[in-house]
């Protein structure tokens, strides 16, 4: 069965309309509560996440799907909050990870109860649980 371009157009279409209204809404909620922008949690929660809990810039870069240049924007202000640290390379000392802080690690854990009650709201009264697990799995295939 072939998928129409129109039809295939105007899901991309919504899908970058709905995304950029998610981004919207958890940037303003995780902003006032926690004073970081949802890149910034997401960054937190992937080294919260990562095997021996750090990662590098290059490695935080592809997940963010962003630029390592951007990723330094991004980790100096949280280092400077206390958030963030550095931890050098066993064998290199040009290489450095970036590593969760004890305040980093409760920020962590505080906006991602934020981030589960957002999404929470965001879906009450719209979807129905099943729906909402069928969402996920589809979006899961594009990423």
């Amino acid at each position: 069965m072939e998928i129409s371009s129109d039809t295939a157009a105007l899901a991309a279409l919504r899908l970058f309309q709905a995304s950029a209204r998610f981004e919207e809404k958890f940037n303003s909620a995780l902003g006032s509560i926690h004073g970081l922008s949802l890149k910034d949690a997401l960054l937190l929660r992937y080294v919260a996440d990562a095997e021996g809990g750090r990662l590098s810039r290059i490695e935080l870069a592809k997940l963010l799907s962003v630029s390592p240049s951007t990723v330094t924007r991004t980790t100096a202000p949280l280092e400077k909050r206390g958030l963030l640290g550095r931890e050098s390379h066993a064998h290199d000392a040009r290489f450095a990870y970036v590593v969760l802080t004890k305040a980093g690690k409760r920020a962590v854990a505080d906006a991602e109860a934020s981030f589960a009650r957002l999404a929470a709201d965001l879906f009450r009264d719209r979807w129905k649980p099943a729906e909402i697990e069928t969402l996920g799995s589809l979006l899961g295939r594009l990423a």
